[in-house]
C-alpha cells in the first residue's frame, strides 16, 4: 500500500510581498571532528501558499491499526548514557526495534537523545510492516518526542524510488537540493517549497556521506523549524528529521542540532 498523496493548489502571495532575489553563496570548510563539509546558504522568501497535505501520515494522525511497540517512559530509564556526552542517552536501533531492521532492509543507525524524551508508537500502516522487504514508498522507522523540546523521527525510503542504480551512494542519487526535492514532503509532513531550504551541506563521516539540511517551514505539519540529515546505504536512503515550533526552537535549538549531529548509519 502506498502512502496517500494529494496534489496541492498554491496561491501566490500578494503583490506587496518582497520578491525573492537569487543569491546563492557557497562556503567550504571543516566541520570539526575530522568531518569535511560543504554548505550552501539559500536566502529568500516563499512565494507560494500551501494547500492540502502531500504526505500527512508520516507525522499526523493514522488509521487505527496495531501500533509498533514503544516504551511509554522516559528514555533515560532504559537507554545508556552517551559516551560522548553523558547529559544525553544513546539510542542504537536493532532488529527488535523495527520491521525493516528485522527484514535486513535498513542498516542499523544510532543517535543521541535527552533522557527526558519518550519513544512514540508508530502505527503498523506507517512502519512498513505490511510491505517489507520490498516497500515501494517511504516508511517511519522510529519516533521520539518531548512536548517542551520538539520531536524526531527516522524515515526510510527505498532506493529504487530515487534512482535505478542498485546500491547507489547518496552522491550518485544527486545533489543535496535534488534529494530534498524528493524527500522534502517527508520532512514537513505535507508539502515542500525550495524557498524553505535555508542551508544544505555535505558531510563525510568515514566512508559514509551525509546530506544535511536546515529548513524554515511555516506551513509544515511537523513544525516551523526542521533539521534533516540523510544518507544512502544498501537498498535504502535513511532520513533523520528533528522538528520544533517557534517556542521549542528558541529554547532547544542547540539540543536538536546535537541530536542531528550524532545521527549515523
Amino acid at each position: 500500500m502506498a502512502i496517500a498523496a494529494m496534489a496541492t493548489a498554491r496561491a501566490p502571495l500578494t503583490s506587496s510581498s518582497p520578491s525573492r532575489v537569487p543569491n546563492v553563496r557557497a562556503a567550504f570548510g571543516k566541520n570539526g571532528g575530522g568531518r569535511d563539509s560543504v554548505t550552501t546558504a539559500i536566502p529568500g522568501r516563499r512565494q507560494l501558499m500551501k494547500g492540502l497535505v502531500l504526505a500527512p501520515l508520516l507525522w499526523g494522525a493514522a488509521p487505527s491499526t496495531a501500533p509498533l511497540e514503544a516504551k511509554e517512559v522516559e528514555v533515560g530509564s532504559y537507554l545508556p548514557p552517551s559516551p560522548s556526552d553523558p547529559s544525553f542517552v544513546l539510542f542504537k536501533a536493532t532488529p527488535k526495534d523495527t520491521p525493516a531492521l528485522r527484514a535486513g532492509n535498513v542498516e542499523p543507525y544510532q543517535f543521541i537523545l535527552p533522557p527526558s524524551w519518550k519513544q512514540q508508537r508508530v502505527a503498523n500502516i506507517l512502519s512498513g510492516n505490511y510491505c517489507q522487504p520490498k516497500c515501494a514508498e517511504p516508511w517511519v522507522e522510529v519516533k521520539f518526542e518531548n512536548e517542551k523540546q520538539g520531536k524526531v523521527q527516522v524515515v526510510a525510503s527505498p532506493l529504487i524510488r530515487l534512482t535505478n542504480k542498485p546500491n547507489a551512494t547518496i552522491e550518485e542519487i544527486g545533489s543535496p537540493e535534488k534529494l530534498i526535492a524528493s524527500l522534502g514532503p517527508f520532512v514537513t509532513g505535507n508539502t515542500f517549497d525550495p524557498d524553505e531550504l535555508l542551508e544544505a551541506s555535505v558531510e563525510k563521516i568515514g566512508d559514509q556521506t551525509y546530506y544535511r539540511y536546515v529548513l524554515e517551514t511555516p506551513y509544515a505539519l511537523t513544525g516551523t523549524h526542521n533539521l534533516a540529515k540523510a544518507t544512502a546505504k544498501g537498498s535504502t536512503v535513511v532520513l533523520f528529521v528533528a522538528s520544533a515550533n517557534d517556542k521549542q526552537w528558541q529554547a532547544y535549538e542547540k539540543t536538536l542540532q546535537a541530536m542531528l549531529e550524532s545521527f549515523q548509519v
